[in-house]
């Protein structure tokens, strides 16, 4: 029975891919910082690694015997004082460098969809460093950019609950953005089938418009969308970093930007945002 790491899971995909590869037949370590808590929260592993990806000497000897590192290490909020390039680049080169220690076969690393389109947003500079760097070991690699996940589309839903969704431009930027699950999923078959470079994205490429629209009918409300002039973000772009605390303007500068480029790729799964809309708008009722 093959033996997967995975670090990154008790975020949101995290614990889809260890339920996944666990699914699957494999033997699955999870590198958590608390293992009860982990547990308490339902993350299903064979066994919890209590480790900080941060602190190189605290993974010596966990990847023993692994035959792949699948890795989702990563921040979209600033705390505890780490960077994106303690986390997205340091720690996940920690993990490379203990995968090659240990005669791990492959690395798995989701990195994120358009990185070369956005190279001087911090957030994507830490991750694209470490891509290069796992591209340039000596050890067989598959990097999946996804598109974005469902749970980046909550803004629509809470814009909408408000009773207008504000976009740039006009909304005709295209995204197929992914359920955790079936990203999970595709990671798997990926990794197994030997995949260097994979762009995976859901089952609907939609308009941001067209996302606007599923949100306000999954809510049951009229469709009221405000079009503000691009220029306003790209402004918003400039200025940010210099009146926002870092742990803020980090997320915007990259929401930002990618609202600005196409993030459509190729499909995956079987999951529709309608039905994700659909289901998290049943269990938050909208306040009247």
């Amino acid at each position: 029975m093959p033996t997967v790491f995975i670090a990154g899971a008790t975020g949101y995909l995290g614990r889809f891919l260890a339920a996944e590869y666990k699914a699957q037949g494999w033997q699955v370590r999870a590198l958590v910082r608390d293992a009860g808590r982990a547990r308490a929260s339902g993350l299903v592993a064979d066994a919890m690694i209590e480790a900080e990806a941060t602190q190189a000497h605290t993974l010596a000897g966990t990847m023993a015997g692994a035959d792949l590192v699948v890795s989702a290490l990563g921040i979209t909020r600033q705390r505890d004082g780490l960077t994106y390039w303690n986390v997205d680049y340091q720690a996940n080169a920690n993990l490379l460098a203990e995968a090659l220690n240990a005669g791990v076969t492959r690395f798995a690393y989701i990195h994120v969809l358009g990185a070369e389109q956005m190279r001087h947003v911090p957030l994507v500079a830490a991750k694209q460093a470490f891509a290069d760097k796992l591209i340039a070991a000596p050890i067989a690699h598959t990097i999946i950019a996804p598109s974005g996940y469902f749970s980046d589309m909550s803004d629509f839903l809470d814009m909408a609950r408000s009773g207008r969704v504000w976009l740039f431009g006009t909304g005709q930027n295209r995204i197929n953005p992914i359920d955790g699950q079936d990203l999970a999923q595709a990671t798997v078959e990926l990794t197994r089938a030997g995949a260097e470079m994979a762009h995976v994205g859901g089952p609907d490429v939609l308009t941001h418009n067209q996302i606007a629209e599923l949100a306000f009918a999954a809510l049951g409300r009229p469709v009221k969308i405000i079009h503000l002039p691009d220029v306003l973000r790209r402004i918003a772009l400039k200025v940010l970093p210099w009146i926002t605390p870092r742990h803020i303007s980090g997320p915007a500068q990259f929401f930002l930007t990618a609202m600005g480029i196409d993030m459509a790729c190729e499909r995956y799964g079987t999951i529709r945002l309608r039905e994700h809309f659909a289901d998290v708008a049943a269990k938050t009722p909208t306040k009247t």
